[in-house]
Formats: C-alpha cells, structure tokens, sequence
C-alpha cells in the first residue's frame, strides 16, 4: 500500500514536469514503476516522455527498453504494484473503509484475499458491495483464483487471457505469495499488437518499424530479408532454368507460369495466416498439426481442383489459337499441376511457420518470403515436369 501511495506522488509530480525532466527522473526507477507510471499518464505527454526515455537507456538496459518498445517477454514485465490486497479475516466493513481511504481507489477492480501472505481468494467489487458489512471476505471470495507467476511467458499468458477474460489477474511467486497484478487490456494489446505486426513481418518488415521511423533504419530492418528474397528467387529460376528445352518447344507453357505461381502463392498464404493466428492465439497448442495439416491438404485439393478446371480450359484455348501441338494434353498438365501445387502450398503454408517456430525463430518473419519460393518450385517445377513427360 505505501509503494502504491509513494508512486501515486511520483504521478502527480510527474504531471507537472517537461518530458525531458520527467524521462530523466523515470530512468532510475524499475520497469515496472516506469510502466505504472507511463500508464497513469495522458497518452500525448506519456508518448513524448517515452521518445526521451529510448535515447537515455543504456544499450544493456534490456528492461526498460522491453516496456519502451512492447516487447515484454515475461508477466512480471508487464504487471504493476497491486492495489488491493487484503486478509481473508478483515470484513466487508473493513474492506469498504480500505476502499474509501484509497487514493486510488478508481484502479481497484478486485480485492486479492490473503492467508499468512499467501493468495487463497479474490473478491469481486459486486460481490463487496451486495454482502453483509460483518460478513468475512473469506465467506464471500472465490477460492483458488487463476494467477499468473512472474516468469509466465507473455505469449502463454495471452493463451490464457482468451479463455479467462478478467479485467486484471494477480501475479504471484512460487510460494502464491502477490507480487503485482497485470491488466487484461494489457494482455489485449499484445494479441492486437502480435496480429497487426504479422502481415508487415511475413514480408521482412521489423515489427519495431513504424511510419515515422527514420530512412536509414528502415533500411537496416528491410534490406537483409530483400537479399534473402533474392537468392531463394534464384532457386526458383534454376529449376525453370531445367526445363528450358520444353518451354522453347511448349511456348504456350510461358503464359501460365505466372497464373500458375498466383495461385499456389495465394493458396499457400492463406494457410500462412490461419497457422500465424493460431501461433498467436496459442491455439495450435491444442489443435494437432497432423489434423491442420489434412485439412490444408484437402482445401489445396479442392481449390486447385476449382480453379484447375477453369485453366486447363483456357490453357486448351490459348493452345489451339497459336497452333500448338496437344492442346488437350496440355490442358490436362495445368489442371493436374494446380491441384497439385496447391496441395503442396498448403503444407508449405503449415510448415513454414512452424519450421520458424521449432528453431527458435520469430514464426512471422519473412515467412512469406520462403514460402513463395517453395510454392514457385512445386509449382512451376510440377508443371513443367508433366509437360515434358505427357507432352513431349
């Protein structure tokens, strides 16, 4: 209560600072002050405070600079000092007088009920305010409240979150001791945050780039995934480099390939998505691989089929107005080769990620970028392959 109370006076002197004095003093203070505090403030004067504070941090200041940027990884990161902490054997009386003697008492959503300093119950404002003043809070709290410890990962706690909605969760330690609390709005911005920053991740875009963010480090942020999409573009290109002979002789097998890559790369990105939101969601964690991974296979299957039909009869158009050898045939090869090459890009769009995720890698990076390239071979390689095999 007295840390409460001493950061509620930082607050309000911090109000009546310029943001350089007030980013000046912020930097001695724990992570978790600095985001207590940056979190009571209005968000134009927090905004500016926080541009000062990233130039004061120091380059081993991993703390600070995780809040700075929104890349808590742990709960303990993200939780602030807890507001309402009470004895199971205080009474509802007791309670509301704590309350109203509270300089803070807007903040407080839910009391955590304690036994020997340990969490035993939670009790909610409603439950408080329809019981009787000589009840106990033990007689009205709810046993063994969910918490989340301090070293929880944030990306498992936003599992949580999505089955546990509260307004705010306690923090404990091993021994259930409170060591703080998270808001679940918090928890909220990190799933809006991982999501928004997947579709500009599948394509080298850093998470950390913003619109404002200057030309030299976009540069230094996009540049390294462009090369990378360059030489696995030159995979792709070694393998239609194969079958050269047969697009020289099939000319009319020239004008699909572009169709062709299209359709896989579309079909491929979207099993992209749907497997990155449920990474995100935690979702995948109780979802077996094997069962997304026969459903890819068979919405690949369908759509290639959908879509198959209405190339190869444009394929046999187009070969029969220029004159080429099999027409029918040739109609044949594209409907096998998008069927196929969007079953392949189905499991590529499963794979990809997940591959990223087994090594350790963030699994939105550049993963459009690789799977691009594997559909762009299955794809164009497959087609060419049965061109050459049933046509020539």
């Amino acid at each position: 209560m007295t840390q409460t109370m001493e950061l509620i006076e930082r607050i309000e002197r911090i109000r009546e600072l310029n943001p350089l004095d007030a980013a000046e003093e912020l930097i001695q203070s724990p992570s978790d002050d600095v985001q207590f505090i940056l979190s009571r403030l209005p968000a134009e004067q927090a905004q500016m405070i926080v541009s000062h504070l990233a130039n004061l941090a120091a380059p081993d200041d991993a703390a600070t600079r995780a809040v700075l940027s929104g890349m808590e990884e742990t709960v303990g990161e993200l939780m602030t000092p807890v507001t309402a902490t009470l004895p199971a054997n205080n009474t509802v009386a007791e309670a509301l007088t704590f309350m109203v003697k509270s300089a803070d008492v807007s903040e407080i959503s839910y009391i955590f009920v304690t036994e020997s300093d340990r969490l035993v119950g939670v009790v909610g404002m409603r439950d408080l305010i329809l019981a009787k003043p000589s009840d106990a809070l033990s007689s009205i709290m709810v046993l063994e409240p969910f918490a989340f410890q301090e070293d929880t990962p944030v990306k498992e706690a936003v599992s949580e979150v999505l089955y546990r909605h509260y307004r705010m969760y306690p923090v404990v330690d091993e021994q259930r001791h409170v060591m703080g609390e998270v808001r679940g709005w918090k928890l909220y911005e990190r799933i809006a945050s991982e999501l928004s920053a997947q579709a500009g991740s599948q394509y080298g875009v850093a998470k950390e780039e913003q619109i404002n963010t200057p030309v030299l480090s976009a540069f230094r942020m996009r540049h390294p995934w462009l090369q990378v999409n360059l030489i696995t573009a030159f995979a792709a290109a070694f393998v239609v480099g194969m079958f050269e002979s047969t697009i020289a002789q099939i000319v009319a097998l020239a004008a699909f390939l572009p169709v062709l890559a299209g359709q896989s790369g579309n079909t491929g990105c979207q099993a992209l998505a749907i497997t990155l939101r449920g990474i995100t969601l935690g979702q995948i964690n109780d979802y077996p691989i094997r069962r997304l991974l026969r459903k890819e296979i068979l919405l690949g299957a369908l759509n290639g089929a959908a879509v198959g039909v209405i190339a190869g009869i444009a394929m046999f158009a187009y070969a029969q107005s220029i004159d080429s050898a099999n027409p029918a045939m040739l109609g044949l090869v594209i409907f096998i080769a998008m069927v196929g090459a969007c079953m392949g890009s189905g499991i590529f769009g499963v794979a990809v990620p997940l591959m990223l995720k087994r090594f350790g890698a963030d699994p939105a990076t550049a993963s459009s970028i690789f799977l691009t390239t594997f559909t762009d071979i299955i794809g164009m390689g497959l087609m060419l392959f049965l061109a050459t095999s049933l046509v020539l």
